[in-house]
């Protein structure tokens, strides 16, 4: 698949209005405040280009390596970036900048519905939440996870946003689409009708489980602008030391990204193997009969509308996945039987991590475990879960000839 993430647009993407900085390596920048020029005419904070900043004035205004994030995010995104502390504060300041009538969203990221229930209740006002399949009205915001947390199938955003009458911006609506799984150069969702795009930049934009960050991508300079403005006075800037990591970490995303999608994907192929395998048999020493059911984009077939997943992933799959174990007593000890998986939540670094959902999401069926694949080999990170899913085969089989409880096992 072709992929126009270009690692010299990460790597020189921040030259802001053609200027060439003279570190090879920018240094944090920790001033809270600016001194001010000399008077010269009309020189307030309302004269400067927030956008493309000839000097500073505070730090929740702009500094210089947000600031150079900023023009990054937004050309690997082909749109206007802006960074956030995290990325629920970004999801917070979407709600603010759209003021929704209605929010239609389905499933996914536990935490957005959870920040669009702060948002009802900051409003004082009753804002329906419908599914993604009702008729959308003027005034609607569908907010549209794809590929979807914690599974990773993805949605078809084109359908959403224009293919029938319904769509919501056949009626006026706006269209929010949360790419946090499908980071550059996997999709790029404007491509496909979306308003607004939102990430959590602590996942793939991140890369390396050290920051927090959200960032908000929009289409034009004016809405832009009216999103600085919100963040000027709600606060939600992203801190001088998260930006510098961030700015860090996008020189390299062009080379995680791609390596982590290929890794995964064979991965999410060769689970799927096992988990097809029926009980009694085997593939490769690991039993059938554990694995319920693997989810991942690249095991979608194309759906009764015609959407075929691999149209919109265009530049490689998803490297976060999901399978079902039969047993939701083996889903909450297989992250702990591992040896390269970390078990922690999140997602995106360069380290694989493994949870069971239920542990971080309340709402998670508790047999369903969640796997971010990392940079690691791929037999390494194949071996090491063969080796976890044969010691729970045999554990099984242990408990029910003992009659000994799983737990007692471990």
């Amino acid at each position: 698949m072709a992929s126009k993430l270009r690692g010299t647009d990460l790597i020189h993407g921040d030259n802001i209005a053609g200027s060439i900085p003279n570190e090879v390596a920018p240094s944090i920048s920790v001033s809270t405040t600016f001194r001010q020029p000399k008077p010269s005419g009309v020189d307030t904070v309302s004269a400067v280009d927030l956008r493309n900043p000839s000097r500073h004035v505070y730090s929740r205004y702009t500094q210089s390596i947000s600031t150079r994030a900023e023009h990054i995010l937004g050309r690997i995104n082909d749109g206007y970036a802006l960074t956030y502390s995290s990325g629920l504060a970004a999801a917070y300041a979407a709600l603010v900048f759209f003021k929704p009538k209605r929010i239609a969203i389905s499933g996914g990221y536990h935490g957005c519905h959870a920040t669009i229930e702060v948002y009802k209740k900051a409003r004082g006002a009753d804002i329906p939440i419908i599914d993604i399949e009702d008729d959308f009205q003027g005034g609607d915001l569908c907010w549209l996870e794809t590929p979807l947390n914690p599974t990773g199938e993805s949605r078809d955003i084109g359908h959403y946003a224009e293919k029938e009458s319904r769509a919501v911006h056949k009626v006026g609506g706006k269209l929010l689409v949360d790419a946090t799984f499908g980071p550059p150069p996997l999709q790029y969702p404007f491509k496909f009708g979306a308003d607004c795009v939102f990430h959590s930049a602590t996942k793939y934009f991140g890369g390396h489980s050290d920051l927090l960050g959200g960032v908000l991508i929009v289409k034009s300079l004016e809405s832009w602008n009216s999103l600085i403005s919100d963040r000027i006075f709600l606060g939600s800037v992203m801190g001088s030391l998260e930006a510098w990591l961030l700015l860090r970490s996008l020189r390299t995303l062009h080379l995680r990204v791609p390596r982590q999608s290929e890794t995964a994907t064979s991965l999410a192929q060769w689970l799927n193997a096992v988990a097809k395998t029926p009980a009694g048999q085997n593939i490769e020493g690991v039993p059938g009969g554990i694995i319920e059911k693997v989810w991942h984009s690249s095991l979608q077939p194309v759906d009764s509308r015609g959407f075929d997943p691999r149209t919109q992933m265009e530049g490689g799959w998803n490297a976060t996945f999901a399978m079902l174990l039969k047993d939701p007593e083996h889903a909450r000890h297989l992250p702990h039987l591992l040896k390269y998986f970390v078990p922690a939540t999140s997602l995106g670094g360069v380290e694989s991590l493994v949870e069971q959902r239920l542990q971080s999401d309340p709402g998670a069926d508790p047999r369903l475990i969640r796997l971010s694949i990392g940079v690691e080999e791929f037999e390494d990170l194949k071996n090491d879960l063969k080796a976890a899913l044969i010691l729970l085969a045999q554990v099984c089989a242990f408990s029910f000839c003992r009659h000994t409880p799983v737990t007692r096992i471990f």
